[in-house]
């Protein structure tokens, strides 16, 4: 993975330090989530292997899976053009939304 030579480009400041963070099938490029990432979230998801990111709601870093086994192991990571947005390509171990189904994008807007 190529993504520590950008990691001191991006810019954490544009959404008081949380970076919004696409989750991607590897194999078939499913959308699975979307989830937001800090400066500490990143480095562990780096050097774990495996995503974590931080909890809006409950003010803290969680690692996806950890309590499931739904973890989700990472195979690339990507930077956007304005260094503001990541997209992590993983394998997913089971489903990645927390109401049972494979991707948190299941419904459509009608």
């Amino acid at each position: 993975m190529n993504e520590k030579k950008y990691i001191l480009n991006i810019d954490f400041s544009k959404l008081n330090g949380l970076i919004p963070t696409i989750i991607q099938d590897y194999k078939n490029n499913e959308v699975l989530m979307l989830a937001y990432m800090n400066k500490e979230s990143l480095q562990k998801t780096i050097d774990s292997g495996t995503t974590w990111f931080w909890s809006r709601s409950r003010k803290e870093l969680w690692n996806k899976g950890a309590t499931s086994g739904h973890l989700q192991f990472v195979k690339s990571i990507s930077i956007d053009c304005d260094y503001d947005t990541l997209l992590i390509k993983v394998e997913q171990v089971g489903v990645a939304c927390h109401t049972g189904n494979r991707s948190c994008f299941y419904r459509n807007v009608e």
